[in-house]
């Protein structure tokens, strides 16, 4: 089993040979250390009021003409909600951050559209759900995300946020499909074109198209197995498992790694239903991954072979033995368990939105820790953790919210016949 500790930071600054081949690149990890003013997360009163004032300005200067210092105040919420977990006071405020939310994206341009978008999956993960907000901006997430003379950052920006704020509060399975079909209508452009060779697709194309791909991997986590693999095998309603093992001949390192990812994803899904869904396009799985595990080409930068070659292996691992990666994850003194790819893919997206801020959040957030299922959080006394439930409490008490979470959304799938027709 790997271990990683979300006290590192997962941007390195050293060499390509520092780069372990052996290494898996699914463990995003968070910067303890990585705090705005380089502070202990252990603060005190004094230290959270500051971070309030802090915020009360930067929400102040949103509103400014200026795009610069709209900007820059945008950047500061969302370094102050990434990295501080303020619920009670960010929710006095709740209204005003969307409505900045809501201007940004409309009336923005570039990095302005593409900071609001990263701020409102922030505000659900500090208020613990808001399907208000998931109502009022996740359409206007979505016509950016598909608006062609929208910058590509402010686009790869708005996919990610719409689909962790689905994520959130996903609880109609119909919806869900649909806009994982919306996704697909975004990373298609990455299929094999008709002569079966890749599409011509720019850089900043291709970190869409990733992007898009991703997104729809997480919407997958939402779908019961069974329904998915009727999905897969009966209509036309998700991409083709021909489509994705094209992917994996993109000019691109990012579509091509997000792509194996969301192959194992599909089967670990589909097997959960039937444990030989999708078994005849295996050996051609098999063979396509061995290829991207084994990678030499010279004209591949070598720190990309090298994270290629690390990420593809867990995938032919999976493939052939059906053995997911296992990472843990250590955050003060508890420990997050990553053993199924739908897990890893989740903290992926939550990672990629909390940024160094995860591990605060991972000991503070009631809501992401429902979310991963790690029980209520400890007691702090003096500096110790002064309690922590057993394990197997643990684990009843998860299963008895996953229960509960799973009758609630079943309430919502009872059209499904409308969806799947």
């Amino acid at each position: 089993m790997n271990e990683k500790n979300v006290g590192q930071n997962a941007d390195s600054n050293s060499d390509d040979e520092s780069l372990n081949d052996n290494t898996s690149v699914y463990s995003m990890r968070s910067d303890a250390n990585g705090s705005i003013d380089d502070e202990s997360d252990d603060v005190g009163v004094a230290s959270t009021e500051k971070y309030e004032e802090k915020l009360v300005q930067a929400i102040e200067n949103a509103t400014e003409k200026s795009v610069q210092i709209r900007v820059a105040a945008l950047q500061a919420i969302c370094e102050i909600m990434m990295h501080r977990f303020l619920p009670d006071f960010i929710e006095d405020r709740k209204i005003t951050i969307m409505d900045l939310i809501e201007k940004s994206i409309r009336r923005g341009k570039g990095t302005e559209q593409a900071l609001a978008a990263q701020l409102a999956p922030l505000l659900i993960m500090q208020l613990g759900g808001g399907e208000e907000i998931i109502k009022n901006i996740g359409q206007l997430l979505l016509v950016t995300a598909q608006n062609k003379s929208s910058s590509f950052d402010a686009r790869v920006k708005c996919v990610s946020a719409l689909a962790l704020l689905n994520f959130f509060g996903g609880d109609d399975i119909g919806d869900v499909i649909t806009l994982m079909q919306h996704f697909e209508g975004i990373f298609s452009g990455s299929y094999l074109k008709g002569d079966k060779t890749p599409a011509a697709v720019a850089a900043e194309a291709g970190s869409l198209h990733a992007a898009a791909l991703s997104a729809w991997g997480l919407l997958l986590t939402l779908i019961p197995p069974g329904d998915f693999c009727s999905l897969m095998t009966n209509n036309s309603m998700t991409p083709s498992i021909r489509n994705l093992i094209g992917m994996l001949q993109s000019p691109h390192l990012e579509v091509r790694m997000v792509t194996g990812e969301v192959i194992a994803l599909v089967l670990e899904c589909g097997r959960a239903h039937d444990e030989d869904f999708l078994a005849s396009y295996l050996p051609e799985l098999i063979d396509a991954t061995k290829l991207l595990a084994t990678d030499s080409n010279k004209f591949r930068a070598k720190r990309d072979r090298k994270t290629q070659r690390a990420t593809f292996r867990d995938v032919l691992r999976y493939l052939e033995d059906d053995t997911p990666p296992e990472i843990t994850i250590r955050f003060g003194s508890e420990s997050l368990e990553l053993d199924t790819w739908a897990i890893h893919h989740q903290y992926t997206a939550l990672c990629a939105i909390m940024g160094p801020g995860m591990t605060s959040h991972l000991r503070e957030n009631d809501f992401l820790r429902d979310v991963l299922q790690l029980g209520s959080k400890l007691i702090q006394s003096n500096g110790m953790a002064v309690f922590k439930q057993k394990k197997l409490e643990r684990r009843l008490i998860n299963a008895a919210a996953f229960k509960a979470r799973t009758l609630s959304r079943s309430k919502n799938r009872d059209k499904r016949s409308a969806v799947f027709a």
